[in-house]
């Protein structure tokens, strides 16, 4: 398999641990599901980036799973965070919503699905440690107009939808530059119930 994926080096570095590049992430030890879910998102164009969508074109599922799975199974070490480069106020409003959430909008915080360490939650919930500010940005952007979608009930573009720019500036921010935590697997499936219904956690 490390044969079959040296096209990804290039962009998500040596075993998907990510480059210092900011819209190329971090594959390395994020959930399988998740991994797969993108993939096939890419080969089927519901997500849009014209090199991952000729590459996966016309591989089959079994191909994609076992790529993910790879990827998955991968615990490479972190790059340190961002140093951030915006007011402390506006890294505050990060922390508050990826801590708290803004109940007053209905926004559930990022630690209620993504997890208190924000390292994930399997099968389908991504990590959200080690990403650069710029890429965290241009996701929720994409999810907030509609470019980025996922499995229905697509709980991010309801989430995204109800966040300002500036919202989406201090979450960026404060997750780009968050320390490391110590533990960074995802979590367990569990039967804990999610503020919103996800499709990307349905069996």
């Amino acid at each position: 398999m490390e044969e079959r994926v040296r096209a990804c080096v290039n962009c998500h570095g040596q075993a998907g641990k990510g480059i210092d590049r900011a819209y190329f992430p971090r594959l390395a030890g994020k959930p399988a599901g998740y991994l797969f879910n993108q993939l096939v998102a890419y080969r089927d164009g519901r997500r849009k980036y014209a090199p991952m969508n000729y590459l996966l074109a016309y591989l089959p599922d079994e191909y994609l799973q076992k790529m993910a799975q790879y990827y998955a199974d991968v615990r490479a070490p972190y790059a340190a965070p961002q140093t951030p480069s915006v007011s402390l106020d506006i890294l505050q409003r990060g922390r508050q919503l990826v801590e708290k959430g803004d109940p007053a909008r209905k926004v559930p915080a990022c630690a209620s699905c993504h997890g208190p360490y924000l390292s994930g939650r399997e099968p389908g919930i991504p990590g959200l440690i080690g990403l650069r500010a710029d890429y965290i940005s241009a996701q929720l952007g994409a999810w907030r107009y509609g470019t980025r979608t996922s499995i229905a009930p697509d709980c991010m573009q309801l989430i995204a939808a109800r966040l300002t720019e500036q919202d989406v500036e201090a979450v960026a921010a404060w997750l780009s530059s968050m320390p490391i935590p110590a533990e960074t697997a995802p979590l367990k499936l569990s039967s804990e119930r999610l503020p919103l219904e996800c499709g990307s956690q349905q069996p």
